[in-house]
This record gives C-alpha cells, structure tokens and sequence, in this order.
C-alpha cells in the first residue's frame, strides 16, 4: 500500500479518535493569518477578494509541497506526515461531538441553551428556534459537513496529497471566514465561495453515493431525494448531502433560514419524511461515521491507483 493511502487511513483514524487538536490547532493560526491580510487587503470588489483567496490558498499549498518533498524519499516519514496534516485537516469527530451535545441539551429539556450551542455548528440566527427547527439545524450541519470536513478533504489528499489537504482546508476556512451574503462581503467573497464550491463537487458527489452505500435498505429514498430535490438547494454541494440524508432517514430538511441582520433564506424542501426530531440527531451522526468510513476507504483506494499510475509512468520514462 502507498505511503499516501496509509497516511490518509491513519489520518481518519487519528480523526476519528482523537477528534481536532486542542491547542496550536494550524487551521485557527490560518484563520488568523487570513484576518490578518483582509485587513490589509480590503474593498469590496471581486478582484481584491479573489488575491486574498489566491495568496492564501497559494500560501497552504506551497507549505504543503515543501512537507510533501522533505518526506518523499522516505515511506514511514512520508505516512506519518500525510497522517498528521490529515488529523488536522479533518473534523468528522468534532461535527459528531457537537451534534450530540445539541442532543443532549434538548433530551435535557434546556432548549435555550441547545440554541445557543447550536451557534457552534451554523451560521444562521439560532435565538428562536424550536426544538424541532434545532434538530433540523443540526442533520443539515451534519449532512454538509461530512462532505466538507471528512469526504472532500480526503478525497483532495488521495490525488494531491498534502498540499491537496492543506489546499482543501485553506479553501474551506475562506469560504466559512468571508464567503457571506452580505453588505461587506458579497463582493470580497465571491472568489473564495465559488473555489469552494469547485473544489467540493467531486467531494459532495462522492458523500452521495455513500450515503446511498451506508443506508442500502433506505438508498432508493435517499437517490430519489437526489435527483429531485438537490438541485433546488442554494448550494451545488450542500444540496446533494443534504437531499441524500433526508431521504436516507425518512425525513424532511430544509425550509426558512433567519440569518443575523434579518436576512431570511427559503430553502427547498429535501425529501418525503416527517419533520425532524431530536433523535434524528444520532441517527444522523451514525450514518455520516459510515459515510466517513466509506470515504476513507475510497480515498485510500484513489491514493493507491495515483500512486501505481506514478510509478507507471516513470517506468516508462526510464525505459
């Protein structure tokens, strides 16, 4: 097995164990450093947005091609450092952590402090939910970010390794930091949430069919979900991991979104089910470990056919 593909398992593994690193965590020292140049950087215009994302992702990538070079003649080194900007990169067990602490809070009774703890996992104005529009916060949060925080960045790891993991990352964090709808940032933005979008579509296609994979005895609901309903999302990624998992747990997602500043989002509803409940919440945070699992093995699996097709054509050039 490649160094890559051992890397990457070991990464998830780490992931899923360990959940993110508690402290020095390199995604908020980026978080820092990408605050940093928007001050210096700033105006609302396209072009100003789009050197900030390419300086920052272009920085990731660079870091990430220098570790990829010092560790290429050696395999373990090579495993070991693939596995340790994989844990980093990845936050499957974190999602998990604070979905269930979501549901712990509203099979406590304490909704106003299950709201307030749902700030960690979205965006959205979350002060006067109900118990059931928590819940629904939370399986979408926990449908996109499987895609997002596990599938996606594994999949960029199988074909580019560390810089495809750094760069991944480096996308995904712009995107969250400045890729809003709104006054200051709809036109510095743009750049950052549409790269995001590009990088995720292999990632959020893949989550799909394993989310079909992971509920076999529900995955003709989850497919029909997809192909009827994913494409109305405002998101091309969010849309398919989404549809999927409502149809996979017989229920409905989406629906009228309060952002702060007033800002109100009608999404299309995703799937056939009932509304969603508080349990829903484990059983969407059992089905995206599968999902993960799914992905894994076949980022694994991607990272050992690019690695044979290196070594094919190198073959042939030293022929």
């Amino acid at each position: 097995m490649s160094a890559r593909a051992v890397g990457l398992l070991l990464g998830f593994a780490a992931d899923r164990v360990l959940g993110d690193p508690q402290h020095l965590h390199p995604v908020a020292g980026f978080g820092n450093a990408a605050a940093a140049l928007e001050r210096r950087l700033y105006a609302d215009s396209r072009p100003r947005g789009a050197a900030h994302t390419a300086a920052l992702v272009g920085a990731a990538i660079v870091v990430g091609v220098v570790a990829e070079r010092a560790a290429a003649r050696n395999p373990v080194a090579q495993a070991v450092a693939t596995a340790v900007v994989a844990w980093t990169v990845l936050g499957g067990r974190s999602l998990e952590r604070e979905a269930l602490a979501v549901d712990a809070l509203l099979r406590a009774g304490d909704l106003p402090a299950a709201r307030e703890r749902l700030t960690h996992l979205v965006g959205r104005d979350t002060s006067a939910l109900e118990e059931s529009e928590v819940a629904r916060a939370v399986v979408e949060s926990v449908a996109e970010n499987t895609s997002d925080a596990v599938v996606a960045p594994l999949l960029c790891g199988a074909v580019a390794g560390m810089p495809g993991l750094l760069g991944y990352r480096a996308a995904n964090t712009l995107d969250a930091m400045v890729g809003h709808h709104n006054d200051r940032y709809e036109r510095f933005g743009w750049a950052a949430a549409r790269f995001d979008d590009l990088v995720n579509l292999p990632g959020s296609r893949i989550a799909g069919a394993a989310t079909l994979l992971a509920s076999p005895g529900t995955a003709r609901s989850a497919a029909k979900a997809w192909r009827r309903d994913a494409a109305a999302h405002p998101s091309p990624n969010a849309g398919v991991v989404e549809a999927t998992f409502a149809g996979a747990l017989g229920i409905r997602l989406g629906g009228t979104n309060r952002y702060y500043g007033s800002r109100l989002e009608h999404r299309s509803v995703m799937g056939d089910g009932r509304a969603v409940r508080p349990e829903d919440i484990g059983r969407a945070a059992r089905l995206a470990r599968r999902v993960g699992i799914i992905g894994a093995v076949v980022s694994a699996s991607g990272a050992l056919l690019v690695a044979r097709r290196t070594a094919g054509r190198s073959a042939i050039a030293s022929g």
